[in-house]
């Protein structure tokens, strides 16, 4: 009797079986609005003016720095207040690969993505071991340096700057695709790859050193080479945001090309929209865009009430606006957690 009724008493204590569940229904819609705007942005240059084209293209910018910093700030842990070192480093390498070594420049564009990843190597040696405000400053004092040694080396011509003639043997049409089909690229590797890290294993990590980098060593996350693959990383997208950027401009100088307004920016997108949510990123990045054409021409009023919502929000909303959406609806945009569901007979 005992034999007859013992595989109902094990069966009895086996767990219930589970299911991960790592995507949602507005996941889903967002995934295929996502898709669209890509293609839509991919095919500016059918339908778009010049004017458009331009400011798309600097809004899309803005979105792939800020979300680099996001990345740094959010998940590393490593606030940077000198990512204008990357812009710079890498849009200047684009005007020197296509003006001065010939290079296509729109391949040149993806080759600059070499020169932040060679700089951030040594930087990241110098800053690792410092900690809040102190690697805040050398970022800082690291763009500065950069600034300084572009504006006394005659290659590039000091700080007189230098101009992207060689665009002038492409026809307007020709650019607007070229400019566009980047920038679709850009917010692909950006905001797409860094949603699939962050669905990773390895975004388990960096959520892991995120909330507390101490007990995320102590299980076996390295935690020194997350943040070095992630400054790398950080470094690399920003800098094709900066090539990008002065691409269409077809212009650049050291204050323009190493200009602090880069890290301003990007702290205000991310504080606002929501520290360490790719949804914030692009709430924080259309409210900027939008507020800089509507108010920018009050000048240093403007940046001031940009300064007292930053802080604002730090204070007393540390969600951003995507947080305070979420206290009221739960429907991600990009779903990185992973819910347990118990399958029920």
């Amino acid at each position: 009797m005992a034999d007859a009724f013992a595989p109902t008493q094990a069966h009895a204590t086996e767990p219930p079986p589970v299911r991960v569940e790592r995507q949602t229904p507005s996941g889903v819609v967002a995934l295929v609005i996502g898709i669209g705007l890509l293609v839509t942005i991919a095919t500016m240059s059918l339908w778009a003016s010049q004017g458009l084209i331009r400011d798309v293209v600097e809004l899309c910018c803005y979105i792939a720095v800020a979300q680099m910093w996001n990345l740094l700030a959010g998940y590393g842990g490593m606030v940077s207040v000198g990512q204008q070192a990357f812009v710079g480093v890498a849009a200047y390498m684009l005007f020197v690969m296509a003006q001065l070594w010939g290079i296509n420049p729109f391949v040149a564009v993806l080759l600059a993505m070499i020169a932040p990843a060679i700089l951030a190597i040594p930087t990241y040696g110098l800053l690792h071991r410092l900690d809040g405000p102190y690697f805040a400053i050398g970022t800082w004092v690291i763009a500065e340096v950069m600034r300084l040694a572009t504006s006394v080396f005659g290659y590039v011509n000091a700080g007189a700057g230098m101009s992207l003639r060689v665009m002038t043997g492409y026809s307007a049409s020709e650019r607007a695709l070229g400019v566009s089909l980047l920038c679709a690229l850009m917010l692909f590797l950006t905001v797409g790859g860094s949603y699939v890290l962050l669905r990773s294993r390895y975004g388990l990590a960096l959520i892991a050193i995120r909330d507390n980098p101490i007990a995320a060593a102590s299980q076996g996350v390295n935690v020194g080479r997350m943040r070095f693959l992630l400054w790398i990383a950080a470094a690399m997208g920003t800098g094709l945001a900066g090539a990008i950027y002065f691409m269409a401009q077809l212009r650049i100088t050291p204050p323009s090309a190493y200009d602090p307004n880069w890290a301003n920016i990007a702290i205000f997108i991310v504080m606002v929209g929501g520290l360490g949510s790719l949804e914030g990123v692009l709430i924080g990045a259309l409210i900027y865009f939008f507020a800089d054409r509507w108010f920018g021409e009050y000048g240093a009023t403007y940046l001031v009430v940009l300064g007292l919502l930053t802080l604002f929000m730090a204070l007393f909303a540390r969600g951003g606006i995507w947080g305070l959406i979420c206290k009221v609806v739960d429907a991600p945009w990009f779903p990185t957690r992973r819910r347990l569901l118990e399958d029920r007979p």
